[in-house]
């Protein structure tokens, strides 16, 4: 029986995920070995522990063999945009600095001065926000990068340090803003803007593409299981998108984690001036298809309010307590920067509401509806607008990944957008991850075919819409809380 592994990071956890198959090809998924990620403040930046990943990854692996697996495939999704400097002996130079560090405040405006953002747009397809790719190394420390040999996505990185091997895998790098939207090039015009070789970039594979196997020196040292490590949709949300157990065209999607992710999966990207003007992004997904969709903000906030309230609740008490909270009580724009990374969110909301003249939310119940229920029409506005530009009608939404089991959510927005939500797999980017893997080998023929075992694969909650009192009101409410 032929083992796989998915090594799953996000941006508060990571997980090393062990998947078989048995002989009548049903999934079994079994995490191995969990461990936290967060960022810290080192030297003026917030930055990520990229060594101490590494090493729990190879801890991960190395109870993989303990287990009693000998031979297995690999491959490693995390979040996008963040990026490694690495010097000409392709010795790290820095640990990467985070997303949610503030350096970036201003760069895109700085940018457009010099090549104006409608171009950038229809050049990538990809939508705006102050933490991509392009520009974080537009603000990166220029002393840094003339000493800087080669630039490798997170995921990447992780791979290069397990096989030595130096690849940019095409989920990921469309995620920089520096990608050609038609073609599988980096911009030229960009990469002089940021006065850039192209040559510091690997050469971009596709998802499934083999990398090579885990050094041998590696596995003597840690113990490790022989190891094909395989290129996955590398980007978290791709992973998710093909852990969508969905077996017809254009299928809508929200990966619901610490973001939520809503949109669609094309052939051919939307570039339309009305996509521009919506911030609507054309990533590249597996198999040569692009998720047209939104970043939007997801659990950050209840994540916060947990942390806040030092962890007194779990998730599912403060969904409990939410449910004897009324819905729709005040408008919250949680998309705002003012949420981004506040020192308190719970005072950072109630604040808002202060000022906006609206009930404000004390107890936990009515903090995390109050953060829900917004969710909830930040959802259905841009189910709306999703299909508007892409010309699709939509039936049902699936939510995946761990927000999916949010029941009182997914409720919320079945009732919102008037269309049954579809919940789980709650593992969808594992699953995902897994299944590139899968095809890559040849043991399920397409991506297709693979959507269409993982839907008889698990049994999914399906969430009817209710009826709510006041649509007209409500309609308001959902226009004004995305502005």
């Amino acid at each position: 029986m032929m083992s796989h592994i998915a090594v799953d990071i996000g941006a508060s956890s990571g997980r090393v995920m062990l998947a078989t198959l048995d002989r009548d090809r049903k999934l079994s998924l079994k995490e191995i070995h969990r461990f936290k990620n967060e960022i810290r403040l080192v030297d003026g930046h917030y930055r990520w522990d990229i060594s101490y990943l590494f090493n729990e990854i190879l801890t991960g692996l190395s109870k993989v063999k303990s287990s009693g697996v000998e031979k297995a495939t690999l491959g490693i999704d995390t979040w996008a945009v963040d990026y490694c400097l690495l010097d000409e002996n392709g010795e790290l130079l820095a640990q990467p600095i985070a997303y949610r560090d503030e350096r970036t405040n201003g760069a895109m405006e700085e940018v457009f001065q010099s090549i104006a953002a409608e171009r950038i747009y229809a050049k990538t397809g990809i939508q705006f926000l102050k933490f991509n790719t392009l520009y974080q190394l537009y603000r990166e420390d220029r002393k840094l990068l003339n000493q800087t040999s080669s630039i490798l996505m997170i995921p990447d990185y992780l791979a290069y340090l397990l096989t030595g091997v130096q690849t940019l895998e095409i989920t990921n790098a469309s995620t920089t803003q520096l990608l050609e939207v038609h073609s599988e090039e980096l911009d030229q015009d960009l990469l002089d803007l940021l006065q850039l070789s192209r040559e510091k970039f690997p050469r971009v594979v596709q998802s499934g593409h083999v990398i090579g196997e885990v050094l041998p020196d590696l596995r003597v040292a840690y113990d490790l299981p022989d190891c094909k490590v395989i290129a996955v949709a590398t980007h978290d949300t791709a992973s998710a998108v093909v852990g969508v157990p969905s077996v017809g065209e254009h299928p809508a999607y929200i990966s619901s984690g610490t973001w939520s992710l809503i949109g669609l999966e094309n052939h051919s990207p939307i570039t339309s001036h009305a996509a521009f003007e919506q911030n609507y992004t054309n990533e590249r997904g597996a198999y040569h298809t692009y998720r047209f969709l939104k970043n939007i903000t997801g659990m950050w906030a209840v994540q916060e309010i947990a942390r806040n309230l030092d962890y007194q609740y779990s998730y599912a008490e403060m969904a409990q307590e939410a449910y004897q909270v009324e819905p729709f009580l005040q408008y919250v724009n949680l998309n705002d920067d003012r949420f981004t990374r506040p020192e308190n969110m719970i005072e950072e909301i109630q604040a808002y509401c202060h000022e906006t003249n609206q009930v404000v939310p004390k107890t936990v119940g009515e903090l995390t509806m109050c953060v829900y229920s917004n969710l909830a029409l930040i959802y259905a506005h841009e189910w709306k607008v999703m299909q508007e530009l892409s010309s699709h009608s939509c039936k049902t939404l699936h939510i995946v990944g761990g927000g999916s089991n949010v029941k009182l959510l997914n409720q919320l927005t079945a009732d919102v957008i008037e269309k049954p939500v579809i919940a789980g797999p709650g593992e969808a980017t594992a699953i995902g991850n897994v299944m590139v893997q899968l095809v890559s080998e040849g043991i399920v023929e397409s991506v297709t075919e693979a959507r269409a075992w993982l839907k008889q694969q698990f049994d999914y909650d399906v969430y009817q819409p209710q009826p709510i009192g006041d649509r007209d009101h409500l309609a308001l409410f959902r226009e004004k809380v995305v502005h």
